[in-house]
């Protein structure tokens, strides 16, 4: 495949897409050295600072390596996939058991350092999933995951706030899809609610033991219904 001119703009995402079709294509082997900037620049009929910035990305991507003195050299032909990909291609169980490996974590810290504040949103996220049971699954599956995010909140470490914000539109899926397969709801609307006060209370009160213990019992017995799957 021939390099051609570009159109005016957006002009690093146009070369970058470019010099991605060379690679993936085959035009240009895992260790070829890629053609000087300045010649990349005349041929796909842009700047060199585009060229630069198209070429950053390609190597963020995993496909492409700078090597001071030799030059741009390829790498690999398939991009490496981002964190959200990767976690949209996980079994939802691999999933979930990172999910336990954080808010298990996330409930004890949150039991130690919770303000009244947190206590509140907590408060409000449990009556919201009450209220969320006369509605359909997925209504119900957000208000779920609205109460476990208060709880990652009241931890107060925005590193475990992130993970969680990360895995939360694989789980949302996961468990929309795990309450179909396993009609949950259908005797039980309000799907967990007991342990689910038991969480809050535990944090309420500050005892730590309670807290992840509460969450760690209801997201094994979780797992253990995907595991059946």
């Amino acid at each position: 495949m021939a390099l051609g001119a570009l159109r005016p703009s957006p002009l690093v995402e146009q070369a970058t897409q470019h010099l991605r079709d060379q690679i993936t294509g085959g035009q240009w082997p895992v260790g070829t050295k890629l053609p000087a900037e300045t010649a990349l620049a005349k041929t796909l009929g842009v700047g060199r600072s585009t060229v630069r910035e198209a070429l950053r990305a390609l190597a963020g991507a995993g496909l492409l390596q700078a090597r001071q003195g030799a030059g741009v050299f390829v790498i690999a032909t398939e991009p490496e996939e981002d964190w959200a990909t990767r976690l949209r291609h996980a079994a939802v169980t691999d999933v979930y058991e990172v999910r336990m490996l954080i808010e298990v974590q996330a409930a004890r810290l949150a039991a130690q350092r919770r303000t009244e504040a947190d206590l509140s949103a907590m408060r409000a996220a449990l009556e919201a999933r009450r209220a969320a049971a006369a509605g359909d699954d997925p209504a119900f599956v957000d208000a779920d995951i609205a109460l476990h995010a208060a709880v990652v909140a009241g931890a107060h470490n925005p590193v475990l706030t992130d993970l969680f914000v990360e895995f939360t539109p694989a789980l949302r899926e996961g468990l929309i899809d795990l309450l179909a397969l396993l009609d949950l709801r259908t005797h039980e609307p309000n799907h967990g609610d007991e342990g689910h006060a038991a969480l809050v209370a535990a944090i309420e009160r500050g005892d730590a033991d309670a807290a992840s213990g509460a969450l760690q019992t209801e997201l094994e017995q979780t797992l253990a219904r995907l595991h059946r799957l």
